[in-house]
């Protein structure tokens, strides 16, 4: 049993929402992903396997498309259209992030679909929103980080004139879909005590918007507005440099010298056996870890020792070493490192092989994992379909059309059925 074992989702989704498809699919939901009958544009982004181009290889498809069952359908034609609503007419959930009012216009807006099924929880994803004056305004991943606030925290304070820089792997994409899901997931506990479904109307920007820390508190109260500071949180006020370089070229971030007496003297006992503690078993450093006092010169001179310190030291030994005293420090990583890390690989799991049964038996490929890890209900991810690959399946099985009815709509063109070319 999966949790949400038994649910029907229909996905009309591309960039901005196919990972909330992905992550109901992946948790057990069946998930019907509507394409055109060439196959969704993100089929088109790279990179693909071997370097070679083709639809049904591309890897960021692949990555946010897992779990999920593909019909092709012409929606430009009203057969296409019919019979999607006949899909629909049975589904929990229907996600898609067109702009406001297209659906409406070819008859998939929610006031008539949930005529047909009231139970029907309907989720639109867009830029900003189904109503008010930027509705129709065009967004997407870089945009909504940058209206939302959270590209204006990110950047450096110590390089002149620097502007602001965006995160990078689609965050904007991620941070709505996820935020999307949640407000699906939550209309389907309101269901289950109502029997009645739900239009949700989610917006990229409001959901970046939501995200930018204490930056919207600092000003409603304080009055201030934060700004970049490089490899660490925006502030109001300066905060110590975060990031120190080791001894092998990489960097830690470090902070909180000065949380309490007992992890700074086990921290100057640490340099000290190595012979780098200089100046700060003094007692003025002591009385900062009490917090009895406080000095900005002082502390940037620990700051520096501890830098120096770091720096004659690799990122690994100072890693496990102040993990060790409960220093919340970390080294800053390369994606593709954690896949060397056997906590991650090994002990939980995170990354998975996933079949690929077109390229041949047994050909599987390592995919990041779960989000979060159920112990009731386990993850139930299989790899991303192909174009049309189960239109055929979906009109016999679901809608109960004949071999002609659907070799009727191949020849006309309302649907298709690719193969992969192996």
């Amino acid at each position: 049993m999966t949790a949400l074992n038994g649910l029907l989702v229909i996905e009309l989704c591309g960039d901005r929402g196919q990972y909330m498809g992905k992550l109901m699919g992946d948790m057990g939901a069946r998930v019907i992903k509507i394409e055109p009958v060439s196959g969704s544009q993100e089929r088109n982004i790279g990179p693909f396997k071997n370097d070679i181009p083709n639809p049904n290889s591309s890897l960021y498809f692949w990555a946010r498309n897992t779990s999920k069952e593909s019909i092709a359908i012409d929606l430009n034609s009203t057969e296409g259209i019919k019979i999607i609503k006949q899909l629909l007419e049975n589904a929990d959930v229907f996600l898609e992030d067109y702009e406001p009012g297209f659906l409406g216009s070819i008859g998939l807006g929610y006031e008539g679909l949930s005529k047909a099924n009231s139970s029907l929880i309907m989720t639109s994803l867009t830029g900003f929103g189904q109503d008010g004056p930027y509705k129709s305004y065009k967004s997407n991943d870089l945009v909504a980080l940058a209206m939302g606030g959270i590209m204006h925290s990110c950047g450096y304070d110590d390089v002149p004139e620097s502007p602001p820089i965006r995160p990078s792997g689609g965050h904007g994409d991620f941070i709505s879909a996820h935020y999307g899901l949640i407000g699906t997931l939550t209309a389907l506990f309101y269901r289950d005590f109502t029997g009645h479904g739900q239009y949700l109307d989610v917006s990229a920007h409001e959901a970046c918007s939501s995200t930018t820390e204490a930056s919207i508190p600092t000003y409603l109260f304080l009055k201030k507005e934060v700004f970049r500071q490089t490899g660490r949180h925006q502030g109001a006020t300066p905060t110590p440099k975060t990031l120190c370089k080791t001894s092998d070229g990489k960097y830690i971030i470090v902070f909180q010298l000065f949380n309490n007496l007992n992890s700074w003297m086990s921290l100057v006992k640490w340099m000290a056996g190595k012979g780098m503690a200089e100046d700060l078993e003094d007692e003025k450093f002591k009385d900062m870890a009490r917090h009895i006092t406080s000095n900005p010169d002082d502390s940037d001179h620990a700051f520096e020792v501890v830098r120096s310190f770091i720096l004659n030291h690799t990122a690994d030994e100072i890693y496990r070493g102040a993990q060790e005293l409960k220093y919340p420090w970390g080294i800053v990583r390369s994606p593709e490192e954690n896949l060397e890390d056997p906590h991650f690989l090994e002990d939980r799991g995170m990354f998975e092989d996933i079949l690929h049964p077109e390229f041949g038996e047994g050909v599987s490929y390592k995919y990041a994992g779960r989000p979060y890890r159920f112990k009731g209900t386990p993850w139930n991810a299989f790899r991303a379909p192909l174009i049309g690959e189960h239109s055929v399946s979906i009109l016999k099985d679901d809608l109960n059309y004949s071999d002609e009815a659907i070799r009727n709509l191949e020849v006309t063109g309302i649907i298709s059925s690719l193969k992969i070319e192996n």
